[in-house]
């Protein structure tokens, strides 16, 4: 933990350095005064002109919204925070949008909103809809996230994504399905089990069904133990979690009931989503799992048990949410390329066959790489697996008939992999012309 604690007090220090962590510069050339007549008025008027007589779709083509993403909150589930506010979830949004711009080339804003009512947040992401290209849905509570974002996503019409669903299902469905091939093991015939019932869980649960996972193989624990149809509280939790009270009458075919040691008993695979450890799984637990057991325990900063001790009761494969294990699950793998693939061909919706597609390709990338124990996905720093993965997202929404803007592969190649490099050389050169100050030599550790 002293290098965790070390980071914290960094992360403070320059938090405070630097007073935030994006700005906005202009994209256009200001040579002389004149240049405003351009890009302001009188000029100005020729293209609202335009956006108004040709329709609003019109308005990708000549602002900022082609390539502008809300990054939207209530603070209510900040990170292994909790409900801190949306003020205090501003840094977190901010630095998903640092993510956004550096990893997939797209300008995202952060937005947090002092604003509880789930139909009341919704009105006021909806009237925000002109200004942007696609909406990111971050830290919300559970179950709320779940009606906000099916809503969102009925009514707009620009894509929506809720990272802490969809994009912790895209990443470990592309890691657990190189891990299946690892082990020689079909995803229809393996005995899952989620620990946790929140918005990751719920939704990796979700997205298993869709890419082909049997529900009555899958086990879902709770912190009341293991969801069925029979268990005392079915009723509370249909009243309060629709969500998952339909995750507890689909599921665990077997009807297993007890805890997250005996749900684990016989599994093939286990997903952690639940509270930091270590304890939370135990190595004997791991044991009493089936042979060439894959077990993700993805809580930080400690996951769920240690990888050490995963692998000492037997696990084969074992992934974590952090960067100084191999396999590192991590959504940053999937949301800056995602929406790079919406945005390039102006999707209308994200729909799950591009969330299929955009798992494969980040599978597919791997396995190309060469997959085994210590390497069933790509790491953060492998830029061509955001190429990739963001192009089999535009391909997919333009065979869709979702994509307002239809380009060759070669040109959405050519375009996507420029704007996945640009920020890179950005960044390189405002720190080269101190624009940027450089970091002191104590982060560099």
């Amino acid at each position: 933990m002293s290098k965790e604690s070390d980071w914290f007090t960094i992360s403070l220090e320059l938090h405070r350095k630097y007073g935030g962590k994006i700005e906005v510069v202009p994209k256009v050339p200001v040579t002389r005064l004149e240049d405003f007549s351009v890009w302001y008025t009188p000029g100005v008027a020729s293209p609202s002109k335009k956006i108004y007589e040709e329709g609003v779709d019109s308005s990708f083509n000549y602002t900022l919204r082609w390539n502008y993403a809300a990054v939207v909150s209530d603070g209510t589930r900040v990170l292994g925070l909790g409900d801190v506010g949306p003020e205090a979830a501003l840094p977190v949004m901010e630095g998903k949008s640092l993510l956004f711009k550096f990893l997939g080339g797209v300008d995202a804003v952060p937005l947090v909103l002092r604003e509880r009512d789930p139909d009341k947040f919704v009105y006021v992401v909806k009237v925000l809809e002109p200004s942007f290209g696609a909406v990111n849905l971050e830290d919300i509570e559970s179950p709320k996230c779940f009606y906000v974002l099916e809503k969102l996503q009925e009514i707009l019409e620009i894509p929506v994504w809720h990272d802490d669903q969809q994009g912790t299902a895209l990443v470990n469905i592309a890691a657990l399905t190189n891990a299946l091939k690892i082990v020689g093991k079909k995803l229809s015939e393996v005995k899952i089990v989620l620990v946790g019932a929140g918005a990751a869980n719920i939704a990796l649960y979700k997205y298993l069904k869709v890419v082909g996972a049997n529900p009555k193989n899958i086990v879902v624990v709770d912190s009341k133990g293991i969801l069925h149809r029979d268990r005392p509280d079915i009723e509370v939790i249909r009243r309060e979690n629709p969500w998952k009270y339909a995750v507890a009458v689909e599921s665990n075919g077997e009807g297993v009931v007890g805890g997250i040691r005996e749900a684990m008993k016989g599994a093939d695979v286990v997903v952690a989503a639940s509270r930091p450890g270590p304890g939370i799984i135990k190595k004997e637990w791991v044991s009493g799992m089936s042979d060439d057991a894959i077990v993700f325990a993805e809580a930080n900063p400690i996951p769920e048990i240690w990888p050490w001790e995963a692998r000492e009761g037997g696990a084969r494969i074992v992934a974590t949410g952090r960067s100084d294990f191999p396999n590192q699950i991590n959504n940053s793998l999937g949301f800056p390329a995602v929406f790079r693939g919406v945005l390039t061909v102006r999707a209308k919706k994200m729909v799950d066959e591009m969330f299929v597609a955009a798992a494969n390709a980040l599978a597919n990338y791997a396995e190309e790489r060469g997959i085994h124990e210590e390497y069933i996905i790509p790491r953060m720093d492998e830029e061509e697996a955001y190429v990739q993965e963001a192009m089999a997202v535009a391909k997919k929404a333009i065979e869709l008939g979702l994509a307002r803007r239809t380009v060759s592969s070669n040109e959405l190649e050519s375009e996507i992999r420029r704007l996945i490099e640009r920020p890179k050389k950005y960044l390189k050169l405002a720190l080269s012309s101190d624009l940027i100050p450089a970091l002191p030599p104590q982060t560099h550790k």
